[in-house]
């Protein structure tokens, strides 16, 4: 019985030694929204200055969620104007695009709701980067600007 509880407790000392956590820590989660956002203003369809890319909250403080916890925003909006189609047509080639970039160019994986498919009012876009506590949302919005994105990091400790 001591022998377990000795192997136990060495398991424990070289797990944290080693830096295995049971989750992501803010620093890392942090660094990965700071890469979104170099990732949103380098991309080719956001930095054309049509799209009126704003950041408007940059991932570079901590804000306090919980006790002794923290978690990191980005908040940005862009415009992809709706010139002589209809909304519906805007609306659906707009959450496409930002569908694309989210999965392709920034590894989020997609919650897809269909029930908003056809509205026009506007549609949510719900993403993750679960690995690392990350989770995104983009309201795709009839009028300008046509994406609203609010990307977060889990309430973690420093």
């Amino acid at each position: 019985m001591r022998f377990v509880r000795l192997l136990a407790v060495g398991l424990a000392l070289v797990m944290a030694a080693s830096g295995c956590t049971s989750g992501p820590s803010l620093k890392e989660a942090a660094a990965e929204l700071q890469k979104d956002v170099q990732r949103l203003e380098t991309d080719d369809l956001f930095k054309n200055p049509l799209m009126k890319l704003r950041i408007l909250q940059r991932p570079d403080k901590d804000i306090r969620c919980d006790k002794d916890k923290f978690r990191r925003v980005l908040r940005a909006t862009a415009d992809d104007e709706r010139v002589n189609e209809p909304l519906d047509s805007h609306l659906g080639r707009a959450q496409a695009l930002m569908e694309n970039v989210l999965t392709q160019k920034f590894g989020y994986k997609l919650e897809h709701d269909f029930s908003q498919m056809d509205t026009d009012e506007g549609r949510f876009i719900h993403g993750a980067k679960k690995d690392l506590g990350i989770t995104v949302t983009v309201y795709v919005a009839s009028e300008a600007p046509t994406w609203r994105l609010h990307a977060m990091t889990a309430c973690l400790p420093q």
